[in-house]
């Protein structure tokens, strides 16, 4: 869906930041919302779903368990 995201659990990510997940959360819903930039009036729907994107994705990532890692 979206190339430029990144995976970013290990193998294929070390050191993943808060910066890293925030920048894949708002590339999604960019992407699913067709706006680069909201206008005024959608501004904060906007934000509060990159707020959710951002918060389910570092859910995420702190609750797989990826085979053979330590």
């Amino acid at each position: 869906m979206c190339r430029s995201i990144k995976t970013l659990r290990p193998p294929y990510a070390d050191d993943v930041t808060e910066i890293d997940i925030r920048a894949a959360a708002l590339q999604y819903v960019r992407k699913v919302s067709g706006f680069r930039e909201p206008a005024a009036h959608n501004r904060e729907a906007f934000e509060r779903a990159v707020d959710a994107v951002e918060s389910a994705t570092a859910d995420l990532l702190a609750s797989i368990k990826v085979r053979g890692a330590r």
